[in-house]
């Protein structure tokens, strides 16, 4: 690691693979701890800002894993979708507020707001865990193989686009309105800005008090 200013330093990228199209899973060297749930700035250079991103990994793997869909409009997607083992990345110390616990709860996501719940799950966190994820198509199931064999009925499946057997055809949202009591856990939610109002509305015009909400928005 080499420290490239005083919030970022340089890593050198271990893997960077498409696990769906236009979706991307980089990997490079952990040299730091994190709590679960936290989150990491990163760059290719100083001369734009840097993004944020959710740590998608385990907090005793040997490396950080980030997941990211490529932003067509956007500066660092497309360009961090092309690079290969070898290469260099800026990367802040991790931190942040949205933190997973031994605790139950249910994890609700869209999209690549999976990251932060995976990273919980992978950290052992799972116990007493519900995941609700939804996308558009199926093959935007991140990790579904591994969190149905591992989660069974606590992993719920929401696809607005396509339909198949054991997924709920049609958006989160629309799954949470079929549910007539909700149990007194925490709520943690992860996925873009209008998606995480919605579903935090919708919970508490179910009875679910406001301080038991937790939210992370993805841009």
């Amino acid at each position: 690691m080499q420290k490239n200013k005083p919030d970022l330093f340089e890593y050198i990228i271990s893997n960077n693979e498409e696990i769906s199209s236009g979706v991307y899973l980089i990997s490079f060297e952990r040299d730091f701890d994190f709590l679960p749930g936290q989150v990491v700035k990163i760059a290719l250079d100083l001369e734009y800002p840097p993004r944020i991103y959710s740590i998608c990994s385990g907090n005793r793997e040997s490396e950080i894993k980030i997941l990211f869909d490529i932003k067509e409009d956007g500066i660092l997607t497309p360009k961090l979708a092309g690079m290969i083992p070898g290469e260099k990345i800026l990367v802040s110390k991790p931190y942040g507020s949205f933190l997973g616990t031994t605790e139950p709860a249910w994890w609700i996501s869209t999209g690549t707001g999976i990251a932060p719940f995976y990273s919980m799950f992978q950290s052992g966190l799972k116990t007493d865990k519900k995941l609700l994820h939804g996308v558009r198509y199926l093959n935007q199931f991140y990790f579904e193989d591994e969190l149905e064999w591992a989660l069974d009925d606590n992993y719920v499946r929401c696809c607005s686009q396509e339909s198949s057997c054991d997924v709920f055809f049609k958006r989160v949202t629309d799954y949470l309105k079929t549910i007539t009591e909700f149990p007194d856990v925490k709520y943690y939610i992860c996925g873009n800005a209008l998606m995480v109002v919605e579903v935090r509305d919708l919970l508490i015009s179910k009875g679910v008090l406001f301080e038991n909400i937790l939210s992370e928005i993805y841009f």
